[in-house]
């Protein structure tokens, strides 16, 4: 009896540790949703007496909604970044889709971005969705130190896939960003989320260490502790700058669906890679999990497609690229007065079209 007791305590923290994990994943999507809209709405007011943000300017700094949202988002991240150190990735991240029904739901209300019911219906399958990734879930992987967590991260599969980001993303940085960065969001949004793969890899090793140090087993004598550290804080830098771009450029109703596929999928990558988190589990229960993931996507697209979806009109104007990527054009409530149509960027930004 002794030794069966003993064979289910290792199960049985399992469960408790994804169940703190899920507390704090949840806590995170209520403020990091809410983040997106007070950091928008800092923002335009910034924009509207400086230089925006869109073109490289930084008078957000001295707007105090946009540090406003800035505190709400770290919250939010601080939360996130404690749940990667009780839960696996792949449990924690897709529960980010939770803050784009927070997003939507408050630009409903404060930015007057119209919710249509076919987004309340997206909102649903994104609940759907995150609830199947969650009753699959794999447990969270037994570690003692973070030299195993570096020896992980050492090995050559991440270590291509680390390089492999860096590379994609100078890339984008130096040879696209100065041509394409005001007219293609995937250039910002592939920015934040290549960056934020690594961040997240980073950030749950530092979790594991500080909670292994809470715990009375000191991780901050190793250096490898402190790498980590400073990979998370060159990565969270890069993601704020390309993502503040992306939101003062394009809609928000375009940029948080995008930005959630793009890092979720690429953060799950990640963590299949560095943790091998489905090497713990049956074919059946990958599966599942993908099923459930897809249905998420398919939620965040039906938030996308309808969400501040302007009403029919006569005729549309002529306008080179009104659909890009097969994302119909939208109308901001605060344009009204302009007659033209121009698809996931900011009505005002003239200055940003194509010759």
């Amino acid at each position: 009896m002794a030794q069966a007791t003993a064979a289910q305590d290792p199960a049985m923290a399992v469960t408790t540790d994804n169940h703190k994990g899920l507390v704090l994943a949840l806590s995170s999507s209520l403020f990091i949703g809410a983040s997106f809209i007070i950091k928008k709405k800092g923002l335009k007011r910034a924009g509207a007496s400086g230089v925006r943000a869109g073109v490289g300017g930084y008078s957000y700094l001295y707007e105090p909604l946009w540090w406003a949202g800035m505190i709400t988002m770290i919250f939010g991240e601080v939360a996130n970044f404690a749940a990667y150190a009780f839960a696996p990735a792949i449990l924690v991240t897709p529960l980010g889709a939770l803050s784009i029904i927070v997003s939507a739901a408050l630009a409903h209300v404060i930015l007057k971005e119209k919710l249509h019911v076919l987004g309340m219906l997206g909102c649903a399958l994104c609940v759907v969705g995150s609830t199947t990734i969650v009753l699959h879930a794999p447990g969270e992987r037994d570690i003692e130190s973070v030299k195993q967590v570096w020896d992980l991260a050492s090995e050559p599969a991440f270590l291509l896939y680390a390089t492999s980001v860096v590379a994609v993303v100078l890339i984008l940085i130096f040879l696209y960003v100065p041509q394409y960065g005001h007219t293609q969001i995937l250039v910002y949004i592939g920015i934040c989320s290549f960056m934020g793969s690594l961040s997240v890899m980073s950030a749950k090793a530092l979790g594991i260490a500080l909670k292994l140090t809470f715990e009375g087993i000191n991780q901050l004598m190793y250096p490898q502790t402190w790498v980590f550290a400073m990979v998370l804080a060159t990565c969270v830098i890069t993601q704020m700058n390309y993502l503040n771009r992306a939101l003062d450029t394009f809609n928000t109703a375009v940029v948080s669906p995008i930005y959630y596929v793009m890092f979720t999928s690429l953060t799950i990558v990640a963590s299949v890679i560095m943790f091998k988190d489905w090497d713990r589990q049956t074919p059946a229960q990958v599966v599942t999990e993908l099923c459930g993931f897809v249905t998420i996507l398919a939620g965040t697209y039906l938030l996308h497609v309808t969400k501040d979806h302007c009403e029919p009109v006569p005729a549309l104007p002529s306008f080179k690229g009104a659909i890009y990527n097969g994302f119909p054009s939208v109308k901001r409530p605060d344009d009204e007065e302009m007659s033209e149509q121009i698809p996931l960027r900011r009505q005002d930004s003239h200055s940003y079209r194509s010759p």
